[in-house]
């Protein structure tokens, strides 16, 4: 989709002529322009140039999004400069001018005719400079709001009228008649009761006051409107000004869009990383908040990748650039909000087709109604009030905004906590989804096995077998060995030396340890070399029915015991089901795994559904099949998941997952956590109620405001409504309609009760205890790494943060702790401890 910048829109039907104007250009398959971000998407192959002509033509301008910045890092001035709110201060300006030359009028009109204030001695008793002064007034309030007119009568001579025209016409129609009646009273001069007849028939106050009623409607709108777009500038204002290079051996400080793909960069604390990279040398603690909406830092370490725009808090990082310019992870998530903005949702579709024809038809109307109330007898000032009020009570805009504020401010509620919908249609449609499909391995479960249980035999301690393992698998590159090493290491345990080493594939691991032959595999490699026993075999054949896998091991013909081994479900996978369920949405998992090890997991996560033995192309016709029985979301993250993604209603990607995942998908889930999934639909579902409650807002305020301001009431309620109030009701909609979109922001995204049962996730909880520590002998970030990590092991510490410039580490509690437990930790990495408080 191509982007472009669209200036000079007022309303819904301006958004309708530009959509109109770009789908006839040759090559445009379709077309959606946003009033709130003032930007268009434009899906085919049309040359750039004929499409900002075909705006141009039709009276507006435009322009490719993004041709003037380099980089998404660096530059983004252009994007911002649009989405600042320049529109509230011109406004600001304009109504206070009105307001002024208006109270004068106003003074005029009502307090002395109605409430009998002094006057000046040259207009006391002079009905005709009465009316002169009242005319001049009116006019220079008209003046300071020729932008009405100037925008009205554009639109109007090009054949696509729009809120404006009716602003125009009805504050020009006012005045129009108010200088009939006063060039008509000229002829009377003298009769004073023909005067008062004549003047009663001035609006020039209505005209101005029209004019000065909108505009503060219009003020508030886009004061409002403004804050829907709070989320996308502030992700902007995020990038990185300026980046620390490394160039020929020495230090460089250039503007962070200049960084090259593979130049090196360093970070110290406090500074923000400038673009994608990977750490080469270093460590320290990243806060990614700006990204994902986690809050607590993320260790890094070299090998690992940082993105753009977040924030080392401690250590020092030396980075290689991997994604620079709009290829940076803050440019793709700026460049999908902005996305989601400039497309339309299905729900739209109704408010479009009335806009549209909206204003033409209102026109009609509005004739239609002063000429029966000429036709009925009335008076001619009657009359015309009549046709003003119904001209100046529409309100095409409130129709025009009802999707779009919503869409935007449900986005930036999503991408405030990790959530990205890349269209408009991804948001509401996920809504609507009734069975959700999940992806076990990496969505379900981490991706990746972990030792869940080791159980050694009879006379054999557990040390000892983790010992015989560890030595065994350090050598091996299978994963499952991975998983024990990863363990054993966490336990503080390394590996031994072996000798004769040798992997027997599909079976197992040999090798010679202090003389003794040791063995470790499966069941069958090990019951060849020793007697397995009942105990072991039985608690075998139970791990495999709960889809673990058992590693045997033996010395010297001897069988040690067992490590159960298994892809674990995440932390979070049930709680996130659970919610699923809760909403209504059934849940199925899709495996490529056998049926006993797909149940056992399903089981587990609590999901409603298991679908085993699914092969990497099974999983779209699976979806296929879902299908048919309502709208289905795909929740993954591999390569294998791509056809599925694209195939279901809505594809939800891992954050996490490969990137082929990411761009099939719908929706991206930047945290890699699936409670986040059902946040999504719940997010959704708010947003698409809120859609619903501003389009009934804006088709109910017209159905009702139009017939009271056409004067149908008036034979059987005697319900009036002056064209000063058809203006007031007017404004009033569209701020209404913006304001109730702003409630999304105070949206529980997680609902009442937010999984919690991490430790990570613990954290974030409100701490009661804190401890300072005094620690000496720290020199770097590596340091503090280490020292954070020994009190982190803590149970009763949620969180620590160290810092080894000052010295010092600052421990929150979610329990009462000894600090000698602090210190010897400490202590034990080879620090020292000069005081906890």
């Amino acid at each position: 989709m191509k982007q472009y910048n669209v200036t000079g829109m007022s309303c819904a039907a301006c958004v309708a002529r530009v959509e109109k104007a770009v789908g006839k250009v040759e090559g445009v398959e379709s077309c959606a322009v946003s009033l709130l971000t003032n930007s268009m998407g434009v899906e085919g192959n049309a040359d750039p140039a004929a499409v900002i002509a075909a705006v141009e033509g039709a009276g507006y301008g435009a322009s490719v999004k993004g041709e003037a910045k380099k980089s998404a890092s660096g530059d983004m001035s252009e994007d911002a400069a649009l989405l600042e709110d320049h529109e509230t201060p011109a406004l600001r300006r304009r109504l206070i001018a009105s307001l002024g030359f208006l109270a004068a009028l106003m003074y005029l009109s009502m307090g002395h005719m109605m409430l009998g204030w002094p006057l000046p001695a040259f207009l006391d008793g002079n009905m005709i400079a009465q009316g002169i002064v009242q005319m001049l007034l009116s006019g220079i309030v008209m003046v300071v709001n020729q932008a009405f007119f100037i925008s009205g009568a554009k639109s109007f001579f090009g054949g696509a009228p729009n809120m404006d025209t009716l602003v125009a016409l009805g504050s020009f129609a006012s005045f129009a008649y108010s200088v009939v009646a006063l060039l008509a009273m000229t002829g009377v001069s003298g009769d004073m009761a023909a005067m008062m007849a004549y003047h009663e028939d001035f609006y020039f106050e209505s005209a101005a006051m029209i004019l000065a009623l909108i505009t503060v409607g219009k003020m508030l709108e886009a004061r409002s409107k403004g804050k829907t777009t709070d989320a996308l500038k502030g992700l902007m204002q995020l990038a990185p000004r300026t980046a620390t290079v490394i160039s020929d051996g020495a230090e460089t400080t250039i503007p962070a869009s200049e960084i090259a793909l593979g130049e090196i960069f360093v970070v110290r604390p406090g500074e923000q990383i400038p673009v994608d990279g990977v750490v080469l040398e270093g460590a320290g603690a990243v806060n990614e908040a700006a990204l994902t909406g986690e809050s607590l830092p993320v260790d890094k370490a070299a090998g690992d990748n940082v993105s753009s725009a977040t924030m080392n808090q401690s250590g020092f990082l030396k980075c290689r650039a991997t994604r620079v310019g709009e290829d940076t992870t803050l440019a793709q998530i700026i460049r999908l909000v902005e996305s989601a903005a400039a497309t339309k949702a299905p729900i739209a579709k109704l408010a479009d087709r009335v806009s549209g024809v909206f204003v033409p038809i209102v026109i009609v109307l509005a004739v239609a109604t002063a000429l029966v109330w000429l036709a009925l007898g009335a008076e001619t000032g009657f009359a015309v009030a009549r046709g003003v009020s119904v001209l100046v009570i529409s309100c095409p805009c409130a129709l025009g905004l009802a999707t779009p504020v919503a869409i935007m401010a449900g986005s930036g509620v999503g991408a405030k906590n990790g959530i990205l919908f890349k269209t408009a249609a991804a948001l509401e449609l996920l809504g609507r989804t009734e069975i959700v499909a999940l992806d076990k391995t990496g969505t379900i479960t981490r991706g990746e096995p972990d030792v869940t249980g080791i159980y050694p035999a009879a006379d054999v301690a557990e040390d000892e077998l983790l010992r015989v393992a560890l030595a065994l698998e350090a050598k091996s590159e299978h994963p499952l060995s991975r998983a024990i090493l990863r363990y054993a290491e966490a336990r503080g345990f390394s590996p031994e030396a072996t000798e004769n080493f040798e992997a027997i594939p599909g079976r197992g691991l040999a090798a010679t340890m202090d003389g003794q032959d040791v063995l470790g595999g499966s069941r069958d490699f090990i019951a060849e070399k020793t007697t397995l026993g009942e105990t072991l075999s039985e608690k075998a054949d139970a791990l495999a029915r709960e889809g673990k896998t058992p590693l045997f091991f033996a010395r010297d013909g001897k069988a040690l015991g067992l490590i159960a081994v298994a892809d674990v479900i995440k932390e979070d996978s049930r709680h996130a089901v659970e919610d699923l369920r809760s909403m209504g949405v059934r849940t199925v998992m899709l495996t490529g795994d056998n049926e006993r090890t797909a149940r056992a997991v399903g089981s587990e996560a609590g999901v409603d559904d298991v679908i085993a033995g699914v092969l990497p192309d099974g999983k779209e016709s699976v979806i296929r099949e879902l299908q048919e029985k309502g709208k289905t979301a795909m929740v993954g993250d591999g390569v294998n998941d791509a056809p599925a993604l694209t195939r279901a209603d809505v594809g939800v990607a891992i954050g996490a997952g490969a990137d082929v995942a990411v761009d099939a998908a719908d929706v991206v889930l930047m945290k890699s956590r699936l409670t986040d999934a059902a946040a999504a639909i719940r997010l959704s579902r708010a947003t698409l109620k809120n859609i619903k409650e501003n389009l009934f807002w804006a088709f109910f305020y017209n159905l009702i405001g139009i017939p009271l301001a056409a004067g149908v009431f008036i034979p059987f309620t005697g319900w009036k409504l002056t064209p000063m109030f058809g203006a007031a009701a007017m404004s009033l909609s569209s701020f209404c309609v913006v304001t109730n979109a702003l409630r999304l922001n105070f949206f529980k995204l997680y609902g009442e009760e937010r999984y919690n049962g991490t430790k990570e996730e613990q954290k974030k909880e409100v701490r009661t205890m804190e401890k300072s520590m005094k620690i000496e002998g720290m020199t770097c970030g590596h340091c503090e790494m280490r020292v954070k990590k020994a009190l982190e092991a803590i149970p009763e510490v949620a969180e620590a943060k160290v810092s080894h410039e000052s010295g010092t580490a600052v421990v929150a509690l979610n329990a009462e702790v000894d600090a000698g437990k602090l210190k010897e930790a400490v202590e034990a990495q080879d620090y020292k401890v000069l005081s906890v408080q």
